[in-house]
């Protein structure tokens, strides 16, 4: 079962990107949705999730940390750019890897772009949520869903509660 964000967002997906269930049931995941057209029977995702930002503790620390986590998994992963935005009440960070590894039984060569979004939890002010919003895609076919996922950040933002 999918996990719920610690902030509400409100966001629109790309036209033909259908909503799925998170990857291998991943109970971190809040949200997941895949590209319509696979590249060799790999659709490329769009993921969100979030939780708490633990204490003293900044976006650049958790994308590191998402590196080494994926390096457990996958083979040569290397950060091929890392570029921090925000302010020091809300900083965020924006990294993309790229990485081989083996999905569905054959071997490939994927990319992943992540961004950490720290958002302010009107409830618990002093407690920052941080958001990770993730594409991920074969090397081939990521430039052409990039803009897919640029489309999509741009929005997101946080969930007034108030309808349009």
């Amino acid at each position: 079962m999918p996990t719920s964000l610690p902030v509400p967002i409100e966001f629109r997906l790309p036209g033909g990107w259908l909503q799925a269930r998170p990857e291998g049931g991943d109970p971190g995941v809040a949200f997941a949705a895949v590209h319509p057209e696979p590249d060799a029977r790999f659709a490329a995702d769009i993921t969100i999730e979030g939780g708490f930002l633990p204490e003293a503790r900044t976006p650049a620390e958790l994308a590191a940390e998402s590196v080494e986590r994926l390096g457990e998994a996958a083979e040569s992963v290397a950060v091929t750019d890392r570029r921090e935005f925000g302010s020091t009440d809300a900083p965020g960070l924006t990294q993309r890897l790229t990485f081989s590894a083996v999905a569905d039984g054959v071997h490939r060569d994927l990319v992943q772009s992540q961004v950490y979004l720290s958002l302010v939890d009107i409830e618990e002010p002093r407690r920052p949520a941080v958001i990770r919003l993730t594409l991920k895609a074969t090397a081939a076919q990521y430039d052409g869903v990039v803009g897919d996922f640029q489309e999509f950040l741009r929005s997101v933002r946080p969930d007034s509660g108030k309808a349009a």
